[in-house]
């Protein structure tokens, strides 16, 4: 009962610093054993519940590096070999040494979306790559420069080029991660399905800390992560690196293949030792990015890391051997694989990502909490 009690107050107190609608899930090895939620879906009052749907953004990025590190798992990828040895056009103007490693860890100084990108465009996944690859590189490779919404089409047209089926991302992410796992309502690409079950979206103020001349490169205004992408077309178009549409159950049960050291429902898909490999900071990890305006906390498998906030997110726990994905707006996933938690909030009220917010007024700071106290009950 008192967890029960736990729970429904950490849910209120979320509604209390503004949120409008939430959804939290949780697995221990293979057993969903957290699904609630509270408030409301859209302008109407609909209630969320567990079978309601979000946009999730950047947590879109864990499922995009983990179909990387399946080919490489399979022998078709090599990480320290040029992103050009899979995808020849990217060695134009300049990105030839750029190797796999760097993209996947935001390290490939290529953080820019192609000029005339638009919400229409990002449903032509032809245009986005070929756009790319004609990219100069803004950094010297190496450089911290987080690929805010290009990482999806960096790593996945990777993927794309090593898939011997020569099957398109969602397919693959389709076929390949959630058929295996079990895994329902993780979309990239609705088709124009299921809109109705996608909460609308609510910004809480500004959600961009500081005008920057990469981050408008990296994230143009026409499609930034907000109230903006109520619109349908987002919902349909392909977008990996920050364009997933799921909900916390979904979510969580992907963690959970994470959590469970690369193994789920019955399927292998990762070794251990390569999921504990991701642990490991990247290279350079203190290092200021100019896109982000602050210190991503990443490891070597593209996931962002647990530990000492700032830089890490506090919400996660502080063990520095959990792997997240954090969305713009707030919206977080995280795997321990040392505990087997899994662990995903989304929600529809965007707030600015800040990790020196106080738990005081960070919304989920008691959802977080309670979520890692499974662990231990």
């Amino acid at each position: 009962m008192g967890g029960q009690r736990d729970l429904q107050a950490a849910l209120e107190t979320a509604i209390e610093r503004g949120e409008r609608g939430v959804q939290i899930a949780a697995y221990i090895g293979e057993e969903l054993v957290l699904d609630a939620s509270i408030g409301t879906a859209d302008d109407a009052g609909t209630p969320v519940t567990s079978e309601t749907l979000f946009p999730i953004f950047s947590v879109t990025k864990g499922l995009v590096a983990t179909a990387l590190h399946i080919q490489a798992e399979r022998g078709y990828v090599d990480y320290e070999a040029p992103v050009a040895t899979y995808w020849p056009e990217f060695a134009a103007n300049g990105k030839d040494a750029i190797r796999v490693r760097d993209v996947l860890v935001h390290q490939s100084g290529v953080p820019q979306m192609p000029e005339g990108t638009t919400p229409q465009r990002l449903q032509d996944w032809q245009w986005c790559v070929d756009g790319l690859a004609r990219l100069t590189p803004l950094f010297p490779a190496g450089t911290s420069a987080y690929a805010s919404i290009s990482y999806g089409w960096q790593v996945g047209e990777i993927v794309r080029r090593t898939d011997p089926k020569g099957r398109s991302f969602a397919e693959f992410a389709r076929d390949e991660i959630f058929q295996p796992l079990g895994i329902e309502d993780y979309y990239l690409g609705m088709g124009g399905r299921n809109h109705d079950r996608v909460a609308t979206l609510y910004s809480a103020g500004n959600l961009r800390p500081q005008a920057s001349q990469y981050r408008e490169l990296a994230m143009p205004p026409n499609i930034t992560p907000g109230p903006l992408w109520n619109d349908p077309t987002f919902y349909d178009a392909v977008i990996p690196g920050a364009g997933g549409i799921a909900n916390a159950k979904a979510v969580a049960r992907f963690f959970a293949l994470l959590a469970n050291r690369g193994e789920f429902n019955g399927h292998r898909l990762l070794s251990a030792d390569r999921v504990m490999s991701f642990t490991q900071p990247r290279p350079n990890p203190h290092a200021w990015d100019e896109v982000l305006g602050q210190v991503p906390w990443v490891g070597t498998g593209g996931f962002w890391l647990g530990g000492d906030s700032p830089p890490a997110e506090p919400i996660i726990g502080t063990s520095p051997r959990i792997l997240s994905s954090n969305g713009a707006g707030g919206t977080i996933a995280w795997a321990d694989p040392d505990t087997g938690l899994a662990v995903a909030i989304c929600h529809n009220r965007m707030f600015r990502i800040n990790p020196s917010l106080p738990p005081d007024e960070h919304p989920f700071t008691q959802l977080g909490a309670v979520a890692r106290s499974l662990k231990e009950s």
